[in-house]
C-alpha cells in the first residue's frame, strides 16, 4: 500500500500550515509558479446571470438531448437568486427563483411523481445552519423547471452536490462547507420527495466540488486548500478518502473548486478540476489517477474564463459547434457584465492536451 495516498485529513491541515494561504499570493505569481498550461478558446457562452456586481454564477449541469443534440440544455446556478436553464445558444430558456442554491446536478430517467423524467438537485443554503437538497423537475421539451420540494441534509451550510446511481437507487452527495459529506438516498417517485442520510464521510477543511462515476462507483471531491480526493461511492463501501492530487501550487493551485468527469469506455476517462488559483483546469486519468495536463480558456472571439467555481463536462454529440462533447466553466470575471458560463468543445481540449 502507498501510505502517502491515505493521509488523514488532520495531517494535511498541519502540512498546509507551513505555506502562506494561496489567497495571499498574487495571481500573476501563482500563474508563473504553476506548471505550463495549454490554451483553448470558448465557442459559446451563456447570457449573464441576473445578479450583477457579485460573485453569483457558480455551477452548471448538462442535459443532452439524444434525439436532437443541438436542443440540449444547461442548468446553472445564480447562488444569490435561483436556477437558470439555457439553450446551447446561450439564451435563457427559464429562470426559477429558488433563493440561495449553490451547486447543481441532474439525472435523466428518474421516476418523478410516478413518471420518468429529468431530476435536478441543488444544494440549498437558504438556511446556512441547516443544509437541504432542493429538487426540481426539468421539462426537457419546454425547458421549464418545476419545484418539487426539499429534503433535509443535516446540520451545517450546504455547499457542493452531485448525484450517483447504482443498483440500490439514486444517491445525492451533499458536501457541507466544513468538509462533511452526507450520502442521501433519494426517492422522488411520490407526491413529495423523500430522502435519508445513509452514510457520512469527512474531509478536514472547506470542500465543495464533487462528481460521481456511476461505472466505477467512485466519488470525487475537491478539498479547496488541500487537493482532490476519491471515495467509494457505495453506501456499504469504505469511508476512507484516497488522495489523487495535492493542491501543491504546481499542477493544482488552490482553491481546488469544481469537479467534473469525462468517462470513456468501461472504466477509462478523465477527472477535471478547476484550479481556481491560477485560472486553469487540470485533467487526471481515471484508473491510475495520473496527471494528464492543464489548460486555460483564454480570450478569443468569446472571452475566456477566470476564477472558476463550478465546471461540467459531457462527451458525445452536441452538434457541429461542439465536436466530441461539451465542457462548461463558470466565469468569475465576465468583462463588464455579470458572471456567466463559457462553453468549450471537448475536441479542442483533447487536441490541445494530446488526450486519447
Amino acid at each position: 500500500m502507498n501510505i502517502s495516498r491515505h493521509v488523514a485529513p488532520f495531517s494535511l491541515l498541519m502540512l498546509a500550515g507551513c505555506a502562506p494561504p494561496a489567497t495571499e499570493i498574487p495571481v500573476a505569481q501563482r500563474i508563473a509558479n504553476a506548471s505550463p498550461a495549454v490554451s483553448v478558446t470558448a465557442r459559446g457562452e451563456t447570457a449573464p446571470v441576473g445578479t450583477a456586481n457579485a460573485d453569483a454564477a457558480d455551477d452548471p449541469a448538462i442535459w443532452r438531448n439524444a434525439a436532437d443534440p443541438v436542443q440540449s440544455l444547461i442548468v446553472g446556478t445564480d447562488k444569490k437568486a435561483g436556477l437558470y436553464v439555457y439553450g446551447l445558444d446561450g439564451r435563457v430558456r427559464d429562470f426559477l427563483n429558488a433563493g440561495r442554491v449553490n451547486n447543481v446536478d441532474l439525472k435523466d430517467g428518474v421516476t418523478i411523481n410516478g413518471a420518468p423524467g429529468v431530476l435536478v438537485v441543488a444544494s440549498d443554503r437558504n438556511d446556512i445552519a441547516h443544509a437541504r437538497l432542493a429538487l426540481f423537475r426539468l421539462d426537457s421539451e419546454s425547458a421549464k423547471l418545476t419545484a418539487l420540494g426539499t429534503v433535509e441534509a443535516g446540520a451545517g451550510e450546504a455547499y457542493g452536490v452531485c448525484l450517483g446511481r447504482d443498483e440500490t437507487g439514486l444517491s445525492a452527495f451533499i458536501v457541507l462547507k466544513d468538509g462533511t459529506i452526507h450520502q442521501i438516498a433519494l426517492d422522488a417517485s411520490g407526491a413529495t420527495p423523500a430522502g435519508r442520510i445513509v452514510r457520512s464521510l469527512k474531509l478536514g477543511t472547506q470542500s465543495e466540488g464533487c462528481a460521481v462515476d456511476d461505472r466505477t462507483h467512485i466519488l470525487y471531491v475537491a478539498e479547496e486548500d488541500v487537493g482532490l480526493w476519491r471515495f467509494d461511492a457505495r453506501a456499504t463501501g469504505s469511508s476512507t478518502p484516497i488522495k489523487i492530487a495535492a493542491a501543491d501550487g504546481k499542477n493544482l493551485v488552490a482553491d481546488a473548486e469544481g469537479v467534473a468527469i469525462a468517462p470513456m469506455g468501461d472504466k477509462d476517462g478523465y477527472v477535471l478540476v478547476s484550479s481556481q488559483g491560477d485560472n486553469a483546469y487540470v485533467a487526471y486519468r481515471m484508473g491510475d489517477d495520473s496527471y494528464a495536463g492543464r489548460f486555460r480558456v483564454i480570450d478569443g472571439t468569446i472571452g475566456g474564463s477566470e476564477e472558476t467555481d463550478g465546471i461540467e463536462v459531457m462527451l458525445g454529440d452536441f452538434g457541429a459547434a461542439y465536436p466530441g462533447g461539451l465542457f462548461i466553466a463558470q466565469d468569475g470575471h465576465n468583462a463588464t457584465a455579470a458572471q456567466n458560463f463559457k462553453l468549450v468543445a471537448w475536441d479542442d481540449i483533447a487536441k490541445a492536451l494530446g488526450l486519447k
